[in-house]
């Protein structure tokens, strides 16, 4: 960065001021897969767009590796010009210091375009926007009718309630795995509590301080907990270790798993693992009967421009951040990676081009739906101090009581305790620190 910066310095004495210099920028993201392969596809045509900058786009194998590389690069004085962080380090990013929030860099920009659903986790209490919201997912439910159908179930469960009772069936059909699921926490456990509007944390999941403490061991959450843990014994739930294919996903794409909850992205996926042997159906997430339906999480990333660079380097960051949210970039992103458009220009954009009916744009509207529901404190997003060491731990409690070493109720409350210590340390980290 120190070099390009001194080039950049040379080439304004040589030639003067007059003209905007180009700049050649680095773009750091964690994805991999298909998208990687579309972020590498969206850079390349940026590149071919112009002919002034160029963006090199820099894959580092996760966004745990990516954001804990990036900020050790800034207070090195060489960060990437821009970087993709998830949406579980958007508070340790935040109060790093390291990044321009982006409604001030683009005022211009018409940010409320961005759905709420999206927009809302990125969003300081005064309206900023500190990133740009990029690759997009939610939780939906996916179910395979044909194998529902031969069970004796014709309506796609929609409550709990309706979940088990078609296992049960399904079981007695000779479903091995009626309903699969890892048990990763967004999955089970921030999704739910978002949708049910139960809060994971007091402050509203942080966001009212860094004083706030976890209240997850109790009530509605704590209840749905056990009761997996009691559906995983009596042979209604599937973790991936119980699943031949050793994965829930691919346990329910080749027809293992009858129902699932995964991520908005996983349409096209399951649909081609399917082949045309069985039919797909995909819906809303499951509520429990009689609770009101919220919004469900935005999952995946958003792009985060960092400072400690020139005047030429962050003009060409503001060019490709423009670029990626022009509605046709997000439709190809969606096409071939399953993430949902972030926009209401790019959704109307769908509407127009027919291609609302297509199947990776189907999960999407449905996710967008979801994303969309109202909101409340509770379910506008999670904004926790080291939420990523959190998540080991609370997954480490709870992949004890499935395995039953203690049960639901104490790895809960050793998870709150895990928790809370981390907090308190996160809010020494940064002592009298305001959230933004």
């Amino acid at each position: 960065m120190k070099q390009r910066t001194l080039a950049a310095a040379v080439a304004v004495a040589m030639f003067g001021t007059g003209a905007a210099q180009a700049a050649d920028i680095e773009f750091w993201y964690g994805n991999t897969g298909k998208p990687e392969e579309a972020i590498q596809a969206a850079c390349a045509a940026f590149n071919k767009s112009q002919e002034k900058d160029k963006v090199t786009c820099v894959g580092q194998g996760s966004y745990e590796v990516a954001m804990q590389k990036a900020i050790a690069a800034f207070r090195a004085g060489n960060a990437p010009a821009l970087l993709q962080v998830f949406d579980a380090g958007t508070l340790d990013i935040m109060l790093s210091d390291a990044a321009i929030p982006l409604s001030e860099a683009l005022p211009d920009v018409k940010w409320d375009d961005y759905i709420t659903g999206a927009r809302s986790y990125y969003q300081a209490s005064d309206g900023r926007l500190f990133s740009q919201p990029y690759n997009a997912s939610t939780l939906v439910f996916y179910t395979n009718k044909t194998l529902l159908e031969r069970a004796g179930v014709t309506k796609t469960p929609e409550t709990w309630e309706e979940v088990i009772d078609a296992a049960r069936k399904l079981k007695a059909s000779g479903v091995t795995c009626p309903y699969g699921t890892n048990a990763e926490p967004w999955i089970i456990f921030e999704q739910f509590a978002a949708r049910h509007g139960e809060p994971i944390a007091t402050k509203d999941n942080g966001y009212g301080g860094l004083d706030a403490e976890y209240v997850f061991n109790k009530g509605l959450i704590a209840q749905h907990m056990q009761n997996l843990k009691a559906w995983r014994d009596e042979g209604l739930v599937r973790l991936d270790v119980d699943t031949k294919a050793g994965k829930f996903v691919s346990a329910f794409t080749s027809g293992e798993c009858a129902m699932m909850e995964g991520s908005s992205g996983s349409y096209t996926t399951a649909l081609a693992g399917f082949g045309g042997k069985y039919e797909l159906t995909v819906s809303l997430t499951p509520m429990y009967a009689g609770h009101e339906r919220h919004n469900t999480l935005v999952g995946g990333g958003s792009i985060w421009l960092m400072k400690g660079h020139s005047d030429e380097e962050n003009a060409a960051s503001k060019a490709f951040l423009n670029f990626l949210r022009q509605p046709v970039q997000q439709l190809a992103l969606t096409e071939a990676t399953g993430y949902v458009p972030v926009t209401q220009s790019a959704l109307d954009t769908v509407r127009t081009s027919g291609k609302q009916d297509q199947p990776a744009f189907k999960a999407a509207a449905l996710g967008i739906e979801s994303l969309n529901e109202p909101a409340t404190p509770a379910s506008r997003g999670i904004r926790l101090g080291f939420y990523t060491q959190f998540r080991a731990g609370w997954t480490e409690e709870v992949q004890k009581a499935f395995n039953g070493e203690q049960t639901m109720q104490q790895a809960l409350d050793n998870a709150k305790t895990r928790g809370d210590e981390l907090l308190k340390r996160f809010a020494a980290t940064y002592g009298d620190a305001k959230l933004p």
